[in-house]
């Protein structure tokens, strides 16, 4: 892992506090920067968002499609997971916890906001990071890259659906044209123009395409860091009122990364796959693209939102959590090899 991917817990924490500050002490000019917009997509963060997403973007290599049929177990099992559990699962959470469990020690106008944020977080299965977390393991590259391709094509045309149905049974309003807007803004113009650039880089070597990964791999984090810069300044004064607000979203998350990771483990366990192969498939049913849910959550519901921030708390705790899941997987490998 690099500098910026093992310590970004503490950049997130970093950036919460110098957003609070700067809001505070500076709110004009954050304010002018929240009213640049156009048609409900704020330029400077959107911008942001296409230097967050079109890196990680170029990692995917779409050719590696045809390798799916290599594991058609492993694929299952990580389709299931992603797809028909994890959003789902999250919708439950946010129901059971934000809406009642925790519902009086949170702003009660902001109630369904949270819910939705969660419900963004979930549906975007993780891009990049996962190819970390895969290393990590000891996972297999092949099938890490075909379940990350294949799960990226899916989105293309999942996630929308998928958060609408979720957001409607949730009793969520929210402008189905501004939900495909950001599909097309944020899913789908981004891999159009991350594969154009990977097709290019790659036409001139492997070492030219290394070499520009390398250069442009900090501006994804840096581009991100900067956008928590702006959202923190927007949330700064609902955060200082009630701090406990980050604990609590974290609670949900927390539960639904160690259950899915869980899940998908142990069917792969269940179906005979090797450790190899239900590594990254469990990591990745845990982890999320979370640079895709902030990038939505602005967009869908503004900077001031619960969305935005309860999809920040996902990035908060993405890096500890992961590890932890990484951790236990490398720990039960003679477990699960018994098994089998």
């Amino acid at each position: 892992m690099g500098l910026f991917e093992r310590f970004l817990t503490l950049w997130v924490f970093l950036c919460i506090v110098a957003g609070i500050v700067l809001g505070q002490l500076l709110p004009s000019p954050f304010h002018a920067i929240g009213r640049m917009e156009i048609a409900q997509v704020n330029l400077p963060v959107g911008l942001l968002i296409w230097v967050m997403i079109i890196p990680m973007l170029i990692k995917v290599d779409f050719g590696a499609l045809h390798e799916v049929r290599q594991h058609v177990r492993g694929i299952g099992v990580t389709l299931f997971v992603n797809w028909l559990v994890k959003p789902f699962s999250m919708a439950l959470l946010g129901w059971l916890f934000i809406r009642q469990l925790f519902a009086p020690l949170l702003p009660a106008e902001q109630i369904d906001s949270y819910i939705a944020g969660l419900i963004l977080l979930a549906a975007a299965p993780c891009t990049a990071m996962v190819f970390v977390w895969s290393r990590l393991s000891n996972g297999d590259p092949l099938f890490t890259l075909s379940q990350v391709a294949l799960n990226d094509t899916i989105m293309v045309f999942a996630f929308a659906p998928i958060v609408g149905l979720l957001l409607g049974i949730s009793s969520i309003s929210v402008p189905w044209a501004t939900l495909f807007t950001s599909v097309v803004l944020y899913i789908v113009i981004p891999v159009v123009l991350a594969q154009l650039l990977r097709r290019s880089l790659l036409a001139k070597g492997q070492a030219t395409f290394d070499a520009a990964m390398d250069k442009i791999g900090p501006w994804s984090i840096s581009a991100l860091l900067a956008t928590l810069v702006l959202l923190f300044a927007f949330q700064g004064e609902a955060i200082l009122k009630q701090p406990l607000v980050i604990a609590l979203l974290a609670v949900p998350i927390l539960i639904q990364v160690f259950f899915n990771s869980a899940l998908a483990y142990w069917l792969n366990r269940k179906l005979g796959e090797k450790h190899a192969i239900a590594c990254p498939s469990a990591l990745i049913g845990a982890s999320n693209f979370f640079e895709l849910a902030v990038a939505a959550a602005i967009s869908l519901f503004g900077f001031e939102s619960g969305a935005a921030l309860a999809t920040v708390v996902g990035v908060l705790i993405e890096v500890p959590v992961m590890l932890l899941v990484v951790r236990i997987v490398n720990g039960s490998k003679d477990w699960y090899e018994h098994a089998a």
